[in-house]
């Protein structure tokens, strides 16, 4: 298995990759947001960064920016946004990146009264990124989201897309599958019902209400749960710790006892 942490794109690039290589970490997810992990700034960077990476034998995952609306109901917007992660997706793979991770689009605003309208817009921009990602030879790598984005939630959202989308893997975000999530199987039900489609795993911690990104086992997701599924699939790939706490040391304890299961739970 390879470990990785997230950059907070508020900090620059370099600095986050010297702190999770102190921390022993496998590789860096860069998340590609402004003000200091744009596309623009990375690559500007890009002959440092992988100079720095080769010095600590890291790899780097890249995560598209999150915080754009490729599904929003305005036209130029859509375009905007779509143009935003295309230029991300280029980057990447100059940067030579193991996965790329998509955040689906968010569906907000006025969209979630025209929820159709706004998941055609969806798919035509999941289509260019898809298309672009093939072309530059990437793994792309969907993320499930929770409820209140009305995009992509449950494992039976997925199902056409993988079909219309073959070479599309699922980034599995344990914190987001467990918001709401009642019988506490949501992420369990991802593993099994697309053993041979997941690609790359994001992990933390909540109390099944927000997205609160707590070291792992300090909220109520069922961990051993899922790490029991995964190991019953055979997946022994790359794991993001989402663990956001201005300690860092608790990526590291989160890493620990992942690890940990991954060792010991049959």
């Amino acid at each position: 298995m390879r470990y990785g942490a997230m950059n907070f794109p508020v900090r620059p690039i370099l600095k986050e990759l010297e702190a999770f290589s102190e921390l022993g970490f496998d590789y860096l997810e860069l998340t590609m947001d402004a003000p200091q992990a744009h596309y623009s700034i990375i690559r500007q960077q890009k002959k440092r960064l992988l100079k720095a990476l080769d010095r600590h034998n890291m790899k780097i995952v890249c995560h598209l920016p999150s915080f754009v609306y490729t599904a929003d109901l305005t036209h130029s917007l859509r375009k905007a946004s779509l143009k935003e992660v295309l230029k991300s997706l280029e980057v990447a793979a100059e940067i030579e990146c193991l996965k790329a991770v998509l955040h689906p689009s968010y569906i907000m605003g006025l969209g979630i009264f025209v929820v159709d309208q706004a998941k055609k817009y969806a798919l035509e921009c999941l289509e260019a990124v898809t298309t672009k990602a093939d072309q530059l030879g990437l793994l792309l790598c969907l993320e499930n989201l929770f409820l209140n984005t009305h995009s992509l939630v449950e494992p039976e959202d997925f199902a056409e897309i993988l079909i219309k989308f073959p070479t599309l893997k699922l980034t599995l975000d344990t914190g987001h599958a467990h918001i709401g999530d009642i019988e506490g199987k949501r992420a369990v039900k991802f593993i099994e019902k697309f053993p041979d489609r997941i690609g790359h795993i994001h992990a933390s911690d909540n109390l099944g209400e927000t997205d609160n990104h707590l070291p792992v086992g300090t909220g109520t997701v069922n961990f051993s749960g899922i790490v029991k599924a995964l190991k019953n699939i055979g997946y022994d790939d790359t794991i993001t710790l989402e663990v956001f706490s201005k300690d860092r040391d608790y990526l590291k304890i989160s890493r620990d006892k992942l690890a940990a299961m991954f060792a010991t739970l049959s």
